[in-house]
């Protein structure tokens, strides 16, 4: 009999569910990870999501559906980093790179699916929020020396949009948002993270993270 932990529905290159891993990777809280290809989800996914998006946490009493709650929930499990430990304003800037930054950045990255826009203009409102964050960063992480919660929810949004160009991003006159970012993808947890996992199937063998 397999040991019993909450199911994680997750695809390795989403942003979103690369925040959660992160989570689950500093709280040390195991779960059997499902590998969801997205242009082929599971039906057991599809029953347990209300979105239909990863990351999809399924325990036994209840789903949770959003990537900050799945990091919240296992950060309040075991929080060795104090990533909890920030200031409200924390919250308010992950909020602000949802509203603020991902729909430029999806329509600068996916410029395709959207016809009607001026991928120029997403591009440079992308840039212009990354200005201002690089402005926010007080020390090496954006509320001093060690990361908190907000700099770990942000950061795979900032590194998908860096990949659409990475030399011009590179060679950007940033002040300290590019060594932001290295802290993050040039790190050990980063690589843990971005461990490939074959795609999910109901009759595979369980496959536990972290």
């Amino acid at each position: 009999m397999g040991k019993e932990v909450p199911i994680l529905y997750s695809f390795r290159r989403c942003p979103y569910a690369i925040r959660a891993r992160w989570a689950l990777l500093s709280s040390n809280v195991d779960v059997e990870l499902r590998e969801v290809v997205l242009k082929d989800k599971p039906n057991e996914f599809l029953s347990v999501s209300h979105s239909g998006t990863v990351p999809c946490l399924q325990l036994t009493d209840k789903i949770i559906d959003e990537s900050i709650d799945i990091m919240i929930w296992a950060l309040r499990k075991n929080d060795p980093d104090s990533w909890l430990d920030m200031p409200t304003e924390g919250y308010r800037l992950i909020d602000e790179v949802e509203k603020k930054f991902k729909p430029n950045l999806d329509k600068t990255k996916y410029a395709t699916r959207y016809p009607q826009n001026d991928s120029k203009v997403s591009r440079s409102s992308a840039i212009e929020y990354l200005i201002d964050l690089d402005k926010k960063i007080k020390g090496e992480f954006l509320f001093g020396e060690k990361p908190k919660l907000v700099d770990v929810a942000i950061f795979p949004f900032v590194r998908q949009f860096a990949n659409t160009d990475i030399n011009w991003f590179n060679q950007f006159g940033w002040k300290k948002l590019k060594a932001w970012l290295e802290a993050f993808v040039e790190s050990n947890m980063f690589d843990k993270s971005q461990k490939k996992f074959v795609q999910w199937r109901p009759d595979a063998d369980p496959v536990f993270f972290p």
